[in-house]
């Protein structure tokens, strides 16, 4: 793995893991709420798993209440890989939202949702939560020992040291990010039909931090989107079912 930042617009920082065979076709990957790209490990795959603005090895930087500035943000490492398969999970599915808002699909070959919100605010069918999210919030923005609980939550079937790993990142991330995450409002409808490339929503079916209902509205309103409903599984498919994830994958990275 190596290490690599790119400088976005406004001039912050974001860090970018990049693994694989260079030769690979490259994977951006997008982590979720209150992570790091360190949570990704696709082997066979020229992977850049992206650190967003204000977590992990990145800076904190720009409004984050702002659609434009995500958008920018990922047009600035699709700009360091070349065209790229997009892969975003939880609150990574957003931020392909915002980037497709203003950039389309000019830079992307295919999107991966993987147990993605694409809305978010009260009432927005794409951003429909479980229990588990309900119940941690607000509270595990600022209660570090809140955000263990729902990193244990989150996807029970987990080994202790995965989920010892998720919270130490999840916990490295400032209270004041963890909170202007969730200080948005914004429908993605229109962006969702806009889509022009292959499209796969990942998603398990005893999630209870993004509800599956949040997957099947992408994927009816994506045109031909593949709907990959995963069973027995919670919030992270790529860490519970890792081989059937990498298979998944394989079929859609362009």
């Amino acid at each position: 793995m190596h290490l690599t930042h790119v400088t976005a617009a406004g001039g912050g920082r974001l860090a970018v893991r990049e693994a694989g065979p260079p030769d690979a076709p490259p994977v951006v990957l997008i982590h979720g709420w209150a992570q790091t790209g360190a949570v990704w490990d696709l082997p066979g795959f020229r992977t850049y798993a992206v650190d967003l603005r204000g977590h992990g090895e990145s800076d904190d930087f720009g409004d984050y209440r702002d659609s434009a500035g995500w958008a920018a943000d990922l047009d600035a490492v699709l700009d360091h890989t070349g065209p790229a398969t997009v892969v975003g999970w939880s609150y990574g599915g957003l931020v392909i939202a915002d980037h497709l808002r203003f950039h389309g699909t000019a830079k992307i070959n295919a999107l991966v949702f993987v147990s993605a919100i694409t809305e978010i605010g009260r009432g927005r069918p794409g951003g429909a939560t479980g229990p588990v999210m309900r119940a941690a919030l607000p509270a595990a923005i600022s209660d570090d020992e809140a955000m263990a609980d729902f990193c244990r939550a989150m996807a029970p079937a987990l080994p202790a040291e995965t989920v010892a790993e998720l919270t130490a990142s999840a916990t490295s991330v400032s209270h004041k990010v963890r909170g202007e995450l969730f200080r948005r409002d914004v429908g993605s409808a229109d962006v969702l039909t806009a889509v022009d490339v292959p499209t796969l929503v990942v998603h398990g079916t005893q999630d209870e931090v993004v509800a599956p209902a949040a997957a099947e509205y992408s994927a009816a309103l994506i045109p031909g989107a593949e709907l990959s409903l995963y069973p027995d599984t919670a919030h992270a498919p790529f860490l519970e079912r890792p081989a059937q994830f990498l298979s998944d994958l394989k079929r859609v990275v362009r």
